[in-house]
C-alpha cells in the first residue's frame, strides 16, 4: 500500500520575554501576560519550533535538536538537551518532517563531521546548551563550547551572530543535514554543489527527496570575518583536494577555521531561494546589506508587534493571555513565502513562474487542517493576507497537474491526506467577497470534479467509485469512509465556485453529489461505517476501530468510527434528519463526548486530547462541539467549548494537545476564545460558543475594529444568557462574516446556568443553504 497520511509516513514507522532554561519537560519560562511564548508547542506532540521567522516568511531559522524521531518533525523538541546546529528552514507543527536546510554549526575543538546520536551529546558535533531564549524574530542560546549564538531574520535571509571564546574555533556548514526516517529508501539528497567565490561568498544548491520529493533549495552565504582555512568535504565525508574552492556530489559539507575565533563576533547572513542561486544572492544583497544584526532584530520585532496587535484581550488568567498570544503567533508562521524578490517561484508543475506585481506565492499549505480555522481566521484579522493566499491558490490550481492542491510544499504536491481542500479556501474567499480571478482556476477544478482521466494523487484516489457508487468502497481504496465524506465537502465548495463562474448546471450537480456523505452513514446504527463495493456494510462493526482490516489499511483518515461520524460540516440538518431529529442527535453528541476514551492498539498518535471519543488533538471533528447549536442545545456547545479552551491548551512547552498543524490548532483556540467558530467555512458564518476573555479588540481590515465583550464572565460562567450586536438585542446563535468585518461591538452576557438563548428554530445557524426545519 502507498501511504497517504502525514503521520503514517513517520509514525507507522513586549517582545523582550524572560530568558529560557535548559530544555527539559515542562520547564519553558512563561512570558509576560499577553506576550507569545515561542516554546509553547515545542514539547509534547506540538511539533513547533522556537526559532525566528518573519510573519509568513520564507526563512525559518532555528535550532535543530533531532532529525529522526516523529516528535522532532520540526527538527526541535523541548525535552532534548543538546543542539546539532542552526538550519534555515523548518516546518511548524506538521506530522511529517522535511526542510532543515543549510545547517550551521559553530564550535571549538577538533572538527567533527557527524552530529552524533541524541542520547550521547559527547559524540559528534552536537553540543549541550543552556540559557535558551526565544521571542518573535530573535533566538539566543549558550553552547557548551562557550559560543553564544544569536539568530534573527528578514523575509528571505537568516542572520547569525556568534561570540566565540578566546582561541581557535570553526564553523561547519552541513549541507547533507535533513530530516531522516527509517522508512526512507533510495537517494535522499542529490545534485548538490558548494562553491566559494574569491570574495568569500559561499553558494550552494541541492535537491531533496524526503517528503516533498524533488524539491530544490539554493543559498548564498557571507561571513563577517575571513577564515584562516577552508576545507570542503564530499560524499562519505571525503575531504576535497587542498585548496579546493568547491565540491559537487550528494551529501556535502564545508568547514571554516579561525585561528583566533574570539574577539569580534562572527556574523553570518544567508539568503535562500527555491529557484536558483541568483535568487538567493538577490535576497542577500537587498535584505541584508552590511552587518546590522541588531537593526534586523529590531525590524523583525516591530513587524511581529504590528502583526500580533491585531487581537488584544483582557481578562482571563495570565496563562490564558499567554496562550492567546502564542496561538496568534503560530497562526502567522505558515503558509510560508515562496517568491524570490523578483517575483519568481517554482509552480506545482515544477516550472519557474513569475507572480504579477504585488502578488506572492506561498508554500507549506496544510490544507486538510487549515481550511477549518486558520484560513477563516485570516479572512477576519488579516484579509490582505487571505487575499494573497486566495490568488496564489488559484495560480497553483491552474498550474498543478492534479488541480486544486491538498498539501503543496516547496513546489511539490505531496498528495498527503485526503481531498483537495484548496477549493474550500477558494469558495470561502468567494463567499466572503475576496476579489480574485476564480475563473482561472475553474477548468482544473472542474476536471477534478468530473474528469476521470485527470491524474490522481494519493489524496484523490477512488473518485471513479465515488462517482458511480456514491461512495468509496472499503475493499477497493484505503481510508474510504473519510474520503467519501471529504470528497462530499469539496463538492459543496466546488458548487460555490461553479456558481461564481456561471456554471449553474455543474453547481447543481455538485450540490446534489455533496450529499454523498450520507452513503457511509448507516442510519440503522447511527455511525459512519465502511461499506464494500457490493453495497454491504462491514460487520461486526466496532466504532472505536480504525476499519475492517487496519493491518492492511485503515478505513478512516486519522480517525475511527466515532470521530468520522461527525465529520460532516456542510449539511448539519440533513445529518440531524438522518439521526431521527434534534433529541436523537443531541443524545448522539452526548454519547460522543462521554463514551469511554478507549482506542485500538494500532491507533495513530494523532488521536489525542480525548473527551470521550472526541479527539481535540486532531482535526476531523474540531467543529463537533458547535454542532449542539444546530439541534437546539447551544448551552451544551458553550460548556464544551469553554472546557476545551481551558483543558486542551497550556502556557507550557506541551501546551498544544496535538500537532499544531501549521497553525490550525492555534487558530481553533483564537477563534473559540473570541466566542465564535466557522463550522462550515464555505457558508461564511460563525456559530457562537463561549468567549474566554472579558474583552477582545480585533482588527478586521480597512481600519475597522470588532470589540467582543463578555459581561459577567467567570470560570464558572460559560453560558450565554443574551447577546447584543452594536447595542441591539441579537437572538441568533450565529453571525455572518459580512456583519463581523464591518466592525462594531458584540456583547455577550454570561451566566452560571444554561439559558434559552439561541434555542428557537429561527435562531439556529443555516446549513446547506437553509435553516432548521
Amino acid at each position: 500500500m502507498t501511504t497517504t497520511t502525514r503521520r503514517q509516513v513517520l509514525a507507522t514507522t513586549g517582545l523582550a520575554g524572560l530568558a529560557g532554561v535548559l530544555p527539559a519537560p515542562a520547564l519553558g519560562a512563561r512570558t509576560a501576560a499577553g506576550k507569545p511564548d515561542l516554546f509553547v508547542g515545542t514539547g509534547g506532540h506540538g511539533h513547533t519550533f522556537p526559532g525566528p521567522s518573519m510573519p509568513f516568511g520564507m526563512v525559518q531559522l532555528g535550532p535543530d535538536t533531532d532529525n529522526k524521531r516523529w516528535d522532532a518533525c520540526s527538527g526541535y523538541h523541548r525535552t532534548d538537551t543538546s543542539i546539532m546546529g542552526f538550519s534555515h528552514t523548518h516546518l511548524s507543527g506538521t506530522g511529517i518532517g522535511d526542510m532543515l536546510d543549510v545547517l550551521v554549526v559553530p564550535t571549538t575543538g577538533p572538527l567533527q563531521l557527524q552530529p552524533g546520536p541524541l542520547d550521547n551529546p559527547d559524540a559528534g558535533y552536537r553540543q549541550r546548551c543552556s540559557e535558551e531564549h526565544a521571542e518573535p524574530g530573535y533566538y539566543r542560546v549558550k553552547l557548551e563550547s562557550g559560543v553564544l549564538a544569536e539568530l534573527t531574520v528578514t523575509e528571505r535571509t537568516g542572520q547569525h551572530r556568534y561570540r566565540f571564546p578566546a582561541g581557535p574555533g570553526h564553523i561547519l556548514i552541513d549541507f547533507a543535514h535533513m530530516i531522516l526516517d527509517v522508512w526512507d529508501k533510495g537517494t535522499l539528497v542529490d545534485e548538490a554543489s558548494l562553491a566559494l567565490s574569491p570574495d568569500g561568498l559561499l553558494t550552494g544548491s541541492r535537491r531533496v527527496h524526503r517528503w516533498a520529493k524533488g524539491r530544490r533549495i539554493h543559498f548564498a552565504m557571507r561571513m563577517s570575518r575571513t577564515p584562516d582555512r577552508v576545507q570542503f568535504f564530499g560524499d562519505n565525508d571525503a575531504p576535497a583536494a587542498a585548496g579546493a574552492t568547491g565540491v559537487t556530489g550528494n551529501k556535502l559539507k564545508v568547514a571554516f577555521f579561525f585561528d583566533e575565533a574570539g574577539g569580534a563576533p562572527i556574523e553570518i547572513k544567508t539568503g535562500i531561494s527555491a529557484v536558483d542561486v541568483e535568487g538567493a544572492k538577490a535576497a542577500l544583497a537587498a535584505e541584508a546589506p552590511g552587518w546590522r544584526f541588531d537593526t534586523t532584530r529590531k525590524a523583525a520585532a516591530r513587524a511581529w508587534t504590528k502583526e500580533l496587535d491585531c487581537v488584544k484581550v483582557s481578562g482571563g488568567t495570565v496563562a490564558q493571555r499567554t496562550i492567546m498570544a502564542s496561538a496568534l503567533y503560530h497562526s502567522f508562521v505558515s503558509p510560508t513565502l515562496f517568491t524570490d524578490r523578483d517575483g519568481r517561484y517554482v509552480g506545482l508543475d515544477r516550472q519557474v513562474h513569475s507572480v504579477p506585481a504585488g502578488e506572492k506565492a506561498y508554500s507549506a499549505y496544510s490544507l486538510w487542517d487549515t481550511y477549518r480555522a486558520l484560513h477563516p481566521l485570516l479572512t477576519i484579522v488579516r484579509p490582505e493576507v487571505a487575499t494573497l493566499l486566495t490568488r496564489d491558490l488559484i495560480r497553483q490550481t491552474a498550474q498543478s497537474p492534479y488541480g486544486p492542491p491538498i498539501w503543496p510544499l516547496q513546489g511539490v504536491e505531496t498528495g498527503t491526506m485526503t481531498g483537495w481542500h484548496a477549493v474550500s479556501v477558494l469558495a470561502e474567499a468567494k463567499a466572503k467577497g475576496i476579489e480574485a480571478d476564480y475563473a482561472a482556476a475553474w477548468p482544473m477544478i472542474r476536471r477534478r470534479a468530473f474528469d476521470r482521466t485527470l491524474k490522481d494523487a494519493d489524496s484523490t484516489l477512488g473518485r471513479g467509485f465515488y462517482y458511480d457508487l456514491g461512495y468509496v468502497p472499503a475493499d477497493k481504496i484505503w481510508e474510504s469512509v473519510s474520503r467519501t465524506q471529504e470528497y462530499a465537502y469539496d463538492d459543496w465548495a466546488m458548487a460555490v465556485l461553479a456558481d461564481a463562474v456561471g456554471a449553474g448546471d455543474d453547481a447543481a450537480a455538485l450540490r446534489q453529489r455533496s450529499r454523498n456523505y450520507r452513503n457511509v452513514i448507516d442510519p440503522s446504527i447511527g455511525f459512519a461505517r465502511p461499506r464494500f463495493a457490493d453495497g454491504k456494510w462491514w460487520t461486526p462493526y466496532d466504532p472505536i476501530q480504525l476499519g475492517h482490516n487496519p493491518e492492511k489499511y485503515r478505513d478512516y483518515t486519522e480517525a475511527n468510527g466515532w470521530q468520522a461520524t461527525f465529520l460532516n460540516q456542510h449539511d448539519i440538518y440533513g445529518m440531524i434528519e438522518l439521526f431521527g431529529g434534534d433529541d436523537n442527535y443531541v443524545r448522539k453528541l452526548d454519547a460522543f463526548f462521554t463514551a469511554p476514551s478507549t482506542l485500538p492498539r494500532n491507533a495513530p498518535p494523532d488521536i489525542t486530547g480525548l473527551v470521550g471519543q472526541y479527539a481535540h488533538g486532531n482535526e476531523p471533528d474540531q467543529h463537533a462541539a458547535y454542532l449542539y447549536a444546530y439541534a437546539g442545545a447551544p448551552w451544551k456547545t458553550q460548556a464544551m467549548v469553554r472546557r476545551l479552551c481551558v483543558e486542551m491548551y497550556k502556557a507550557d512547552p506541551d501546551g498544544v494537545i496535538g500537532n499544531d498543524d501549521c497553525g490550525q490548532m492555534s487558530a481553533w483556540f483564537v477563534l473559540s476564545a473570541l466566542g465564535f467558530y466557522p463550522v462550515d467555512p464555505v457558508s461564511a458564518i460563525y456559530v457562537f460558543g463561549s468567549p474566554l476573555f472579558d474583552m477582545a479588540e480585533v482588527e478586521v481590515g480597512k481600519g475597522r475594529r470588532l470589540r467582543v465583550r463578555a459581561i459577567g464572565n467567570a470560570p464558572n460562567a460559560p453560558y450565554v444568557q443574551s447577546v447584543r450586536w452594536n447595542g441591539r438585542p441579537w437572538t441568533k446563535n450565529w453571525i455572518a462574516h459580512a456583519d463581523l468585518i464591518r466592525g462594531g461591538e458584540l456583547e455577550f452576557t454570561m451566566g452560571t446556568a444554561p439559558s434559552r438563548f439561541g434555542m428557537a428554530v429561527a435562531d439556529r445557524p443555516p446549513s446547506f443553504g437553509r435553516g432548521a426545519a
